[in-house]
């Protein structure tokens, strides 16, 4: 591991990409957190907070299925931190309806945010890890990427293609010093399921996903783990 490593979250104003930032910021010394979200305001609460707990955090508000706005986020990600060591791409969002309801607009914003994000800011990062022949990355997939479900046209259907992009990702890189995860939470307390009639007993801790996260950047560099599924011991969801 890298003495103060950056590590970049997409998604950390809530949820998963939260407690992400907050376990590295609380058991990793000299972590300096970029944290990417739209929502400038939850993002730098979580900022503020990993601070706090001893690292060094920005926020950084940004669309990250949006090309131009990855670009200038990249920009000034590497100006305030330069090279990024860790990418956690775990922003996306969840709409489900029938094939035969969900409109053309839906789905494509389901695969832009799911799956086009990953691939936009991957490449903004991923020159300088190559170059160097050292990062990690990691890519927050769905147990919906495995397992397919009435209502999951659009997300089901990004998160399959998140799992193949994230294949394809890890035979390009295995040889240039670069590790690459894809991760498939189950159910997670987090602001995505409210509403969704489970009991946060049947539902995993955000902080056990987020902790699998760390435990797996520890590893030697000669190992890697090319995929996690993480589910909730009551539940089958």
């Amino acid at each position: 591991m890298k003495n103060n490593p950056v590590v970049l979250i997409t998604g950390a104003s809530q949820g998963i990409g939260e407690a992400i930032a907050k376990v590295f910021a609380k058991e990793l010394r000299g972590v300096r957190l970029a944290l990417v979200a739209r929502n400038t305001q939850n993002l730098q609460r979580v900022a503020r907070a990993c601070v706090k707990l001893g690292a060094t955090a920005e926020s950084f508000g940004c669309d990250v299925a949006d090309e131009a706005a990855v670009a200038a986020m990249a920009k000034a990600v590497m100006k305030r931190f330069g090279t990024v060591d860790v990418l956690i791409n775990n922003a996306g969002k969840y709409a489900s309806a029938p094939l035969t309801s969900m409109s053309v607009a839906e789905f494509d914003q389901q695969i832009a945010a799911n799956l086009r994000s990953v691939f936009l800011v991957t490449r903004a990062f991923l020159p300088a890890m190559i170059k160097r022949r050292s990062g990690d990355i990691f890519n927050m997939s769905s147990i919906a990427g495995l397992i397919a479900y009435p209502g999951g046209t659009g997300y089901s259907a990004a998160k399959f293609g998140l799992t193949g992009l994230s294949k394809v990702m890890r035979a390009e890189l295995k040889d240039k010093g670069v590790r690459v995860c894809c991760v498939y939470p189950g159910a997670t307390a987090s602001p995505s399921w409210k509403g969704s009639g489970v009991s946060e007993g049947r539902m995993m801790p955000a902080e056990d996903v987020a902790r699998a996260f760390l435990d797996i950047y520890r590893l030697s560099r000669r190992t890697v783990v090319e995929e996690i599924i993480l589910r909730p011991q009551l539940g089958d969801l």
